[in-house]
């Protein structure tokens, strides 16, 4: 079967990745040290409970997890949440859902161009931001046109290197906690202070589960990369054994790691992060002078610039991906977004429009960007959890035995209604352009579709 019109190259993805390839990505994606930046927003958000938080999204993150694994078993395609709406529900569904998971992945590269531009500000203030933002979207678009191993290569000694200076970081702060310290001075002369090793930060008389849901739905945009490993699934040797594990791995770590490392910083700043950071929406470089002292804060965010850098490279590599699979299916310009370079082996034609859109990073604000990231992540998640029980419980009939029953209809739904959770206290913001953005696509569907007499066009390779 041919992949596109006769003009376009038979090239394929190639399978070159192994489990910890795709850890890496995700990892990288991730971004562990993004902690430091939206530690501010979930503060507030939460009212002084980001560990809970981050709790509260990693079990819904989990849940969905075990999901992707179930749908990447039953369709190995670079297509994710898009592929199993579409195969499992609805071709027109898969669109939509398509639709607004590109919203997300698109806009994801650009989070960490802002990112590296506050620490490049922060570090160079006399500077046009415009040098570092074209600077930095070459950079990333040029290591994603060398192919997704060269991106795993490029992003593994970065993504230890986070977790050393996670670590360093937490250390330092235990140190100060332990001697009676934290940001407002000795813990002894405050009222109601945090104590080391108190279970405060998780819960306390202000806590309020709206408010941690609040903060967990800010948070989704933290564990994003996760989901994205499942765009990888045609370069990935082994699919069927090697994505779930890796993509529920990847979620678990990055878990362990959030919550361990806002425990202590919630001890060492304990009230309004207002009173702390003049700029809460990018908190990083005043935690680690606050902490670390200016040597400390100058030596990490030179580090944290690679760091945003590789979780870029890893998005951009996601996203262009995503627009592969629907440029394939025909849904978009098939000779476009469904052409791969017949020598890198790499969907060039996206990777360079997804450059192209970066470059908006110059104009955009951190806050929206999140915002609407969450809205694409969260209609992704709660998809693939639809998709299992569409795909194995109704259409497959999977239900006749305990394991079918918790695998296929216990398990996706209880990764539904912990996703429905954050729909609930999902940003204004980010549900009103959303929705404007899901309207774009009912109407470009209604148009590809000749007023929805025919389903949307899909690839039928595995099927």
């Amino acid at each position: 079967m041919t992949h596109a019109s006769g003009t376009q190259s038979a090239a394929k993805l190639q399978k070159t990745l192994v489990l910890w390839h795709i850890i890496i990505i995700g990892l990288a994606y991730i971004q562990p040290m993004t902690l430091f930046d939206t530690f501010g927003l979930v503060s507030e958000e939460s009212h002084f409970h980001v560990p809970t938080s981050y709790l509260f999204a990693l079990v819904a993150i989990l849940l969905t997890s075990i999901s992707y694994g179930h749908m990447i078993k039953r369709y190995p395609s670079s297509g994710s949440a898009y592929t199993y709406a579409q195969k499992s529900i609805h071709p027109n569904v898969g669109f939509m859902v398509g639709w607004s998971s590109w919203l997300d992945y698109l806009l994801s590269p650009m989070v960490n161009i802002i990112l590296a531009v506050i620490y490049l500000e922060a570090l160079f203030p006399a500077i046009n931001h415009w040098i570092w933002v074209f600077g930095l979207t070459g950079i990333m678009t040029w290591v994603n046109l060398r192919g997704a191993r060269f991106v795993a290569n490029f992003n593994s000694l970065i993504v230890l290197f986070q977790i050393i200076v996670i670590g360093v970081f937490t250390f330092l702060v235990y140190q100060k906690l332990s001697m009676g310290l934290n940001a407002d001075g000795k813990i002894a002369d405050q009222a109601n202070a945090y104590q080391l090793w108190s279970l405060a930060p998780f819960w306390n008389e202000m806590t309020s589960v709206g408010a941690l849901i609040t903060g967990a739905t800010l948070l989704c945009f933290s564990f994003t990369g996760f989901d994205s490993l499942s765009s990888l699934a045609e370069e990935t040797k082994d699919t069927e054994k090697t994505l779930p594990k890796a993509i529920f791995m990847t979620a678990l770590i990055a878990g362990v790691i959030f919550v361990s490392s806002t425990y202590f910083i919630q001890l060492y700043f304990p009230k309004d992060p207002t009173s702390y950071f003049t700029d809460i929406a990018a908190t990083q470089p005043e935690i680690l002078l606050l902490v670390g002292g200016s040597l400390f804060q100058s030596i990490v965010l030179s580090f944290a610039i690679v760091t945003v850098m590789a979780s870029g490279i890893s998005a951009h590599a996601g996203v262009s991906r995503l627009m592969y699979v629907m440029g394939r299916d025909g849904i978009i310009d098939k000779k476009i977004f469904g052409h791969i370079d017949p020598k890198t082996f790499t969907p060039s034609y996206n990777i360079l429009i997804v450059g192209a859109v970066a470059l908006c990073a110059g104009f955009m604000d951190l806050d929206l960007v999140i915002s609407l990231i969450s809205f694409g992540a969260l209609t992704a998640f709660s998809f693939v959890n639809l998709s299992v029980i569409s795909r194995y419980a109704l259409r497959d009939g999977r239900t006749k035995s305990f394991k079918d029953l918790l695998n296929y209809v216990i398990i996706p739904i209880c990764g539904f209604i912990s996703i429905f959770a954050l729909w609930l206290e999902i940003e204004e913001t980010s549900l009103k352009w959303g929705l404007i953005w899901a309207v774009i696509g009912v109407c470009y569907l209604g148009y590809k579709t000749k007023g929805f007499k025919y389903s949307a066009p899909q690839y039928n390779e595995h099927e």
